[in-house]
């Protein structure tokens, strides 16, 4: 899919969503942080000892091939899914000890459409802002802001499910964010999207960004991975490299391919990692 991405040099409107959004922090704190998290389903590991910090207003990748272990590795990290060891902590709130108090400062987006399809889209709005604690005035003027921002004012009664997908999106998002998370865990975020719709949504998320907000990004388009600040590739359950992406590239430059893409990199990392152990 060559012509779905559109480079970080198209996205120049300033993001009205992050505009509402308070500045979280300038300092460069871990705000995400795996402690050799492992997961096993019976005798398969899906994830093991999987380890490493995500700073303040970074930009994080998890890039791997289905079975990988990233889903799984994801879901640990936002607390979704109980490991079997180790720790993923949100702010310093680990997540199986205090899950209130780390789920507070996230906000997550799922691939497959994670809001309530047969509640109209006011409905949505209105369900995850109390879900959020929020009331009143506050609950009020974030709808509204929402409602303006993503230019649902057609679609208000419309079930979430019969709505185009670039507006689907739209309300996942916008539900994902009305609490000014600190830390937005994005699953697949862009996938069946339109060109258009991809770069408004990588619009907010770098105003987002600019604001103090950590992105945690699971994503198949090796372009979308050229967005993150660095890269863990995840194979049979483990991070086998991490990165940023021009480092990345940088492994597999040679003199028959001396502009490599992230796709090349990822391909030889995989085989390398394969031939070391044996397989």
């Amino acid at each position: 899919e060559p012509n779905l991405f559109v480079s970080p040099s198209a996205v120049t409107t300033a993001s009205r969503l992050a505009q509402i959004m308070p500045v979280i922090g300038k300092d460069r704190e871990a705000v995400v942080t795996a402690e050799g998290l492992t997961k096993r389903f019976g005798s398969f590991t899906a994830a093991d000892r999987i380890s490493f910090k995500i700073q303040r207003k970074e930009i994080f990748g998890l890039l791997g091939p289905n079975g990988a272990g990233k889903s799984t590795t994801f879901k640990m990290l936002c607390g979704l899914l109980r490991p079997t060891s180790g720790k993923a902590l949100v702010k310093n709130y680990d997540l199986q000890l205090a899950p209130g108090e780390g789920r507070a400062h996230i906000g997550y987006m799922a691939q497959k459409f994670s809001l309530y399809g047969n509640l109209s889209v006011k409905q949505n709005l209105e369900f995850f802002s109390g879900a959020y604690n929020l009331r009143g005035k506050q609950k009020k003027e974030i709808i509204h802001q929402m409602i303006e921002i993503f230019s649902f004012q057609d679609y208000l009664d419309t079930s979430a499910e019969l709505l185009p997908l670039g507006f689907k999106q739209r309300l996942a998002l916008s539900c994902a964010t009305m609490h000014h998370p600190e830390v937005l865990f994005l699953d697949e975020p862009t996938s069946g999207v339109d060109p258009l719709t991809r770069r408004e949504f990588w619009n907010h998320i770098n105003g987002l960004v600019g604001k103090g907000v950590t992105i945690m990004v699971t994503t198949h388009f090796m372009d979308e991975a050229e967005w993150c600040d660095r890269i863990a590739l995840i194979y049979k359950g483990q991070v086998i490299h991490m990165e940023t992406p021009d480092a990345l590239k940088a492994i597999a430059q040679s003199e028959k391919n001396p502009t490599p893409t992230l796709e090349d990199a990822f391909i030889q990392l995989i085989e390398e990692y394969d031939k070391k152990k044996g397989e």
